[in-house]
């Protein structure tokens, strides 16, 4: 046992003093691959113990992970004109005649400039693609005739809506009684629509609030309230004559 002890100590004691010398005469130093390599590894732990990342890295093709920050109908005219410098040509208006997705019934008549009606005047000949609404699209339609109409036009259709109400409310001048004056329920639902799109006098265009369905949806409602308006004076009219009548008889 002590024969086995002495040999492997011995051999221990070799190898230590051949690592010794190694490292004293620089042979672990003296090799071009092990400085490189030395020096790579004490960069990257150098690297790797910052928190600060200059550089992102690598990315492939990043015009497709990130994209240029347009929505659509944001960019303004200067911005277009400084893009068309660069090489970049971006429209973010639509080609005419332009439909999108889902719309059913286009307007096809724009806007009158300043000073001109003539689209206005075209608008009383377009009729309004809706069939006469059920229902349940009736009560949709008071609704967004409620939410958006009624607070000038009223909820009778009077013109006596919160912001007029009978004089007394922020808006001094009347707005328009769509039920029960002739001017308005002689109008064509063509020309209602244009008013709707893109506003009428003192009225702003409400394209932003109602889509072209429920436009031509308030329209329906409308036009159905100035009829029953005109059902109920036609049939007080005619009890008021046979009520006449009647006593010029007994006369």
């Amino acid at each position: 046992m002590k024969k086995v002890s002495i040999k492997v100590t011995h051999r221990v004691t070799d190898r230590r003093s051949i690592i010794s010398r190694f490292a004293t005469k620089g042979y672990f130093f003296s090799s071009p691959l092990m400085q490189i390599s030395l020096i790579i590894a004490a960069v990257m732990i150098v690297a790797s113990c910052s928190d600060i990342k200059r550089k992102p890295g690598r990315v492939y093709m990043p015009d497709m992970a990130y994209s240029r920050a347009y929505e659509t109908y944001s960019i303004t005219e200067e911005e277009k004109q400084a893009l068309e410098k660069q090489g970049i040509h971006f429209s973010n208006t639509p080609v005419a005649g332009t439909i999108k997705r889902g719309e059913l019934f286009p307007f096809l008549l724009a806007k009158d400039k300043d000073g001109d009606t003539t689209d206005y005047a075209a608008s009383k000949l377009v009729k309004s693609p809706l069939h006469a609404l059920d229902t349940p699209q009736l009560v949709e339609a008071e609704r967004l005739y409620l939410v958006n109409c009624g607070i000038c036009h009223g909820p009778k259709l009077d013109g006596n809506g919160p912001l007029y109400k009978g004089g007394d409310g922020p808006f001094p001048a009347k707005p328009a009684t769509l039920v029960g004056d002739a001017k308005y329920e002689s109008m064509p639902e063509g020309q209602m629509f244009y008013s709707v799109t893109y506003g009428k006098n003192k009225m702003g265009s409400y394209a932003s609030q109602l889509n072209t369905h429920q436009r031509w949806m308030v329209i329906a409602y409308i036009k159905s309230k100035q009829g029953a308006g005109k059902s109920a004076t036609g049939a007080s009219a005619g009890s008021a004559a046979v009520g006449t009548d009647s006593t010029a008889a007994k006369k």
